[in-house]
């Protein structure tokens, strides 16, 4: 793996890490083994375990007594809490950018839209994933905030844990999320304060349900196989 001069050690085998937990390719309750992953990386238990620590500050991990470092069970509520908070910060980002940008400003975030529904077109689901969060990376700096972009930073992991999840969970979600994108920003061209608002709390709750969905019904299947098992 070739790693970024621009970002510190730990910052990039975080990232490593991050994107197979996000992926799925590390299942809730899978321990990581420090020895194990700065062996496969070739960089210094320390490093890893800088690592680790940031991966906790994102809400991907726990760092158990004795157990060591394992991927964060997602609960209803856990994805709840989530959406219901990005939905606040979202809010507050887009309320800034109605107030304060200029139509210019919005020039990167209209090329993103045009790369998003090609995304969709072509059903790529890997790039329009990757676009999703460019989009709201050029966003965030509208809220004028660096407590807000910081959060929001923190909490990108998690949340693309979820929304990863929502999209291979139902095949017509990146429609859905193509047209949040797009009515996003025509409430950000009308300045229209309250129907953006609305949108974001549509698209949170409908992308948060679905999830739930999903962990409930997989937890009701793990309970019935267990139930055979005995």
């Amino acid at each position: 793996m070739t790693f970024k001069a621009r970002e510190s050690l730990s910052e990039q085998i975080a990232g490593h890490l991050a994107a197979q937990i996000i992926r799925g390719d590390m299942l809730a309750g899978d321990r990581i083994q420090e020895l194990r992953v700065a062996g496969e990386l070739e960089v210094s238990r320390g490093s890893v375990r800088e690592a680790l620590l940031i991966l906790e500050r994102r809400h991907l991990i726990d760092i158990l007594q004795r157990r060591g470092a394992v991927v964060k069970e997602m609960s209803e509520s856990q994805v709840r809490g989530l959406y219901e908070l990005v939905q606040v910060l979202l809010g507050l980002v887009i309320r800034k950018a109605i107030k304060n940008v200029r139509e210019d400003d919005l020039d990167p975030i209209i090329a993103l839209i045009h790369e998003l529904q090609v995304a969709a077109s072509d059903r790529d689901l890997e790039r329009f994933f990757d676009l999703s969060f460019q989009f709201l990376e050029h966003a965030y700096p509208f809220a004028r905030n660096g407590f807000v972009e910081d959060v929001l930073t923190d909490l990108h992991p998690a949340l693309q844990r979820t929304y990863f999840m929502a999209l291979h969970l139902d095949n017509d979600e990146m429609k859905e999320c193509l047209s949040f994108f797009k009515a996003l920003v025509e409430t950000i061209f009308r300045r229209d304060v309250r129907s953006a608002l609305e949108i974001i709390r549509e698209f949170a709750e409908h992308q948060s349900e679905l999830v739930q969905e999903s962990i409930t019904r997989a937890r009701q299947i793990e309970a019935a196989w267990g139930g055979r098992r005995k």
